[in-house]
């Protein structure tokens, strides 16, 4: 799959294509159900690439500084998760002030037709575009008569309410990754590079992977889970581990000891072996084993309650694997 970050870095004979255009944060099913229309079409149409058109940053960031809504997927992992849904190009468009000023029109003239030769264009029914969201599903469908490619409008789906990134946020803010998993249609995904910590895990018999909870980035509401830890890039000299990891996941402060920074700390199943400081994982949250972190009165209380975690963990895995 090919990977553009702008529309200079596309070759100037590409094409032609069908396009899907979205914010695509987090990939879900719903977003997933237009690329398999996109596909349709594109096999509709003689076997054509379909491209997947995203943006980044995400637009309100540059539109309304300070209310950007948290990320479910950065752009790598969102591109990666277009291609496994069926895109075999995404271009990501740079989104600043310059592109936001353009017109419906000059967004179609310049990106749908000037540089991604559109003969297909599939977007979902609500789909806005151009200065000041003034261009929508009518104004592609007039355009694309004029131009000669064909739009196709979807409406959204869902089940007791239409899956949305924003839903998913919503979700990912409760806690509850159980629900968010059924809309993304796998499970939730944190990643980041593990830090040295304060090693009290590790004193107390429970060694922790600890990433900071990247501030833009959609990290579920404070508490205990149960997930998967999965290492994406080893560190310098490190061992290569193949498999996704069973883990006991904490996501706060760490009140009992004063702790201020907000981070993920994922503790693997009966494993004190693991040379993890300074690899790339991922952790994949398969359900929440309880509220919000308690500061303990003694370290007593503390180990009771963190042995309590691990057996809820393990039961909880036990019964599927990661897949």
């Amino acid at each position: 799959m090919r990977v553009w970050h702008g529309v200079d870095e596309v070759d100037p004979d590409y094409g032609p294509s069908v396009v899907t255009i979205g914010n695509f944060d987090g990939v879900h099913r719903g977003h997933q159900e237009v690329l398999a229309h996109a596909r349709a079409r594109a096999a509709e149409l003689g076997g054509l690439p379909v491209v997947a058109l995203t943006f980044d940053p995400h637009p309100i960031s540059v539109l309304r500084p300070g209310h950007a809504p948290a990320t479910i997927s950065a752009p790598p992992e969102r591109a990666a998760l277009l291609g496994a849904a069926g895109a075999d190009a995404v271009l990501i468009l740079p989104f600043d002030r310059d592109v936001a000023s353009w017109s419906p029109q000059e967004f179609i003239d310049r990106v749908l037709i000037g540089t991604l030769h559109a003969k297909a264009v599939v977007v979902g029914e609500n789909f806005r575009f151009g200065h000041k969201a003034a261009g929508h599903l009518d104004t592609l469908v007039a355009a694309g008569a004029l131009a000669g490619f064909q739009v196709e409008g979807l409406p959204l789906s869902g089940d007791r309410q239409p899956w949305s990134s924003t839903y998913i946020r919503e979700l990912i803010a409760e806690g509850d990754v159980e629900l968010a998993a059924k809309v993304l249609g796998r499970p939730l995904r944190v990643t980041g590079v593990v830090v040295e910590g304060d090693k009290r895990g590790r004193e107390l018999g429970y060694p922790t992977a600890n990433i900071p909870a990247e501030a833009g980035a959609a990290v579920p509401l404070d508490g205990v889970y149960a997930g998967w830890l999965t290492v994406l890039e080893s560190a310098p000299g490190a061992p290569a581990y193949d498999e996704s990891l069973p883990a006991a996941i904490s996501v706060g402060s760490n009140p009992t000891f004063d702790g201020v920074d907000r981070r993920v700390e994922s503790y693997v199943l009966d494993r004190d072996d693991l040379e993890l400081y300074g690899a790339r994982i991922a952790v994949d949250f398969v359900a929440r084993l309880r509220g919000s972190q308690i500061r303990f009165d003694t370290i007593d209380d503390l180990l009771v309650q963190m042995k309590a975690d691990v057996d809820a963990a393990r039961a909880l895995l036990s019964q599927g694997t990661q897949d």
